[in-house]
């Protein structure tokens, strides 16, 4: 079985995802930040593939992503900083990432090197959902993998139950039409989008990101959702230590109220 799918099998209320760039905020130190955050125990890592003009990040991942590209981060590299995760980290990963490198790389070759170094699905927020169903996603399928889609409060009913019916793992769900970036709470619009979501009823699970960053957004994520993406938030305490994960991880998790 997939490892998403057996996470949302097992454990469906308040899982944590953390996501972090590639290469930041040391060329090397990929793979030790995940084995770190597995044994700190993170449900799922979304793993930056840094990119020159991330549109839908904020400031925070923005420079994570400069300072991954200027010390040469590509993602051959980082398919070879993966080799051997899997010993000893049994938890999801998930490549997210934009198209330009992906269909750079040539897609199907993605798919075989995820596979091959134990890479569980893929996000890739500018692919149109149009062109995923034409063009990716019979070969995303093929591989095994699960291609993750987002969703906003702009997206509409229709749209929402086509991804619901045509994707697979979960929906991401865009906490609001903006790029990634803290927020210290969730405001009543926010959180009836939320609630709007979780009365459809759909198909497969639903985690929210963009602004969960304290234990209010953490909550109210957790409350329609099965829980929530923290990335700037992780990805400002990681260049804060100084690249040490168990410490950004553990001031995190006390900040959201998992400690």
């Amino acid at each position: 079985m997939n490892r998403i799918d057996r996470l949302f099998n097992s454990s469906p209320k308040r899982l944590l995802s953390i996501y972090f760039c590639a290469g930041a905020p040391t060329p090397d130190g990929t793979a030790e930040v995940i084995r770190t955050l597995a044994r700190e125990g993170v449900d799922m890592i979304e793993i930056g593939i840094p990119f020159s003009d991330p549109m839908a990040d904020g400031p925070v991942i923005q420079e994570a992503a400069t300072q991954a590209l200027r010390g040469g981060m590509t993602l051959e590299k980082l398919f070879s900083q993966l080799e051997g995760i899997r010993e000893g980290v049994d938890i999801p990963l998930i490549l997210m990432g934009y198209l330009n490198p992906v269909f750079r790389f040539g897609f199907e070759r993605f798919c075989r090197r995820c596979v091959e170094v134990g890479v569980d699905g893929m996000i890739i927020p500018d692919l149109p959902f149009k062109d995923y169903m034409e063009n990716y996603k019979a070969t995303a399928e093929r591989y095994g993998l699960r291609f993750i889609m987002l969703i906003t409060p702009e997206t509409s009913e229709e749209r929402v139950r086509l991804i619901d019916a045509n994707t697979s793992g979960f929906i991401y769900m865009v906490s609001s039409a903006a790029t990634t970036g803290a927020q210290k709470d969730f405001d009543a619009q926010k959180q009836a989008y939320f609630k709007r979501i979780d009365d459809m009823h759909l198909r497969i699970p639903r985690m929210v990101g963009f602004g969960i960053s304290n234990s209010q957004t953490f909550d109210a994520a957790c409350e329609y959702a099965s829980g929530g993406i923290i990335g700037s938030r992780f990805v400002s305490l990681l260049k804060e230590s100084g690249g040490d994960a168990q410490k950004a991880i553990r001031q995190l998790k006390s900040d959201i109220g998992m400690d």
